[in-house]
């Protein structure tokens, strides 16, 4: 659904097969489970600790001697074992579905529009035509009131169609659009032929019935190498997102000594030599130095620093900009690094608070359990996007970023599961609601 609504109006109406947009939603379902499978991890927990307390299985498996850590044990299990495919997945299968998805989706983003002939307007969809339709039937083959120029520089434009109706299809292989008019007339225009001939002559051709065949097979869609989105870090594994971060650090490494060169001519004056056979004793000069220079000179000298100044300046701008690109790739490198072990972590995190709140609220089924879920999920998500930025600004640690939402949300898990192995009343409405009915009359009272 997030797909379809967000790039709805990239595809309708481009003419794409069937299983173009097919491929399109499997591929967008697969860059999707990061979000979907902790969401999902969650959900499922609570609905099934829920029914079991709803059922009152669990106070059977309580008074069985069984602990709920110990009834909790086999699924924690099952979650790992979770935890573990969704690594796998994110390393070797999420960055393949990444380079299939975005780089379909670049094609059929700069795919024209199947819609060629557009009602009221003027079409440029054909080079070297300019075309336009006043009416169309429903069937959407049926033309009415067709102007064709055809557009030549060379010639200035002086070829014009008008016919009245016109029906369009295209050739059995779909490398032609084929209009086929009725009750027309074309004008052409033709140049002087030499100097002797300066008059232009009209040429006027009526018709009952013609054809006009117009290529389209430059709009089909094109795939492009995919080699060209490899580059992109999240299209990376583990090895390939540590390489690149790797060159980006020596990269940066290099502009450092670069910078140094690019100052050091200017700081040869400042250097003091190792050994020294005579000290001699620095007598400043007297006056300005530009004071015993004649006006020329002083013009000269002024003009000299002040475009040496402007070139260093332009130089440490691009090279502080470079500096700053490669920070942030370095960045980024290593928060697509650790979000590969964090969507593992966020499934057990997230199922040490599904599975207690499902055996503390003791509800089943698609109610409470999805309100419950869907908070503390958008609050998981929340301070992990608020992290990402945060990395992606400068303002965070990569490593702290990626991982702050895993260690706000453990915490609450285990305090939860404390909590529900202490068979805590923490989500009973009638004990809050005798604690404020007592604490009102008590003021009452006072």
């Amino acid at each position: 659904m997030l797909f379809l609504f967000k790039y709805i109006d990239d595809l309708i109406g481009k003419g794409f097969e069937w299983y173009i947009i097919l491929e399109l939603m499997m591929y967008a379902s697969a860059t999707n489970v990061a979000m979907a499978l902790p969401l999902s991890v969650l959900l499922s927990s609570i609905m099934t600790y829920g029914s079991l307390g709803e059922n009152y299985e669990l106070v059977a498996i309580k008074s069985a001697g069984i602990s709920l850590r110990r009834a909790m044990a086999p699924m924690l299990i099952v979650i790992t074992l979770l935890s573990i495919t969704a690594f796998v997945f994110s390393d070797y299968m999420l960055p393949k579905a990444n380079l299939k998805y975005y780089s379909l989706l670049y094609d059929a983003r700069q795919q024209k529009s199947a819609n060629f002939l557009p009602e009221g307007v003027f079409s440029s969809s054909f080079p070297g035509y300019s075309i336009r339709v006043k009416k169309k039937d429903p069937d959407g083959q049926t033309l009415h009131d067709i102007i064709i120029y055809t557009k030549n520089a060379a010639e200035n434009n002086t070829d014009v169609l008008l016919a009245k109706e016109g029906k369009m299809y295209r050739t059995p292989k779909g490398g032609f659009l084929v209009l086929k008019l009725k009750d027309g007339v074309q004008y052409s225009e033709e140049s002087p032929q030499g100097s002797f001939f300066v008059r232009q002559r009209l040429k006027r051709f009526r018709f009952k019935e013609t054809e006009q065949k117009f290529d389209i097979s430059g709009l089909k869609l094109h795939r492009t190498d995919e080699a060209g989105f490899k580059s992109a870090l999240q299209m990376m594994d583990l090895k390939q997102l540590k390489d690149s971060e790797e060159l980006s650090r020596r990269q940066a490494d290099s502009g450092l000594k670069v910078n140094f060169r690019l100052i050091s001519a200017y700081i040869k004056f400042f250097n003091i030599p190792m050994r020294s056979t005579a000290v001699k004793k620095y007598v400043p000069a007297s006056g300005n130095a530009l004071s015993r220079l004649k006006i020329n000179e002083q013009v000269s000298a002024l003009t000299n620093a002040s475009s040496e100044v402007r070139s260093i300046q332009d130089l440490v701008k691009n090279r502080s900009d470079r500096d700053k690109d490669l920070s942030n790739n370095i960045r980024r490198a290593i928060l697509e690094y650790q979000k590969k072990f964090t969507l593992s972590a966020a499934c057990i995190a997230l199922f040490l608070i599904g599975a207690p709140l499902g055996a503390i609220i003791r509800k089943g089924g698609l109610g409470l359990p999805v309100v419950v879920s869907v908070i503390f999920f958008l609050i998981f998500y929340i301070i992990t996007t608020i992290g990402e930025k945060s990395v992606k600004d400068g303002d965070l640690s990569p490593i702290l970023g990626s991982w702050v939402a895993i260690a706000i949300i453990t915490p609450i898990g285990i305090f939860l599961s404390y909590k529900a192995a202490t068979d805590s009343v923490i989500f009973d409405t009638e004990l809050y609601k005798r604690f404020f009915t007592k604490l009102f009359k008590r003021k009452a009272t006072a």
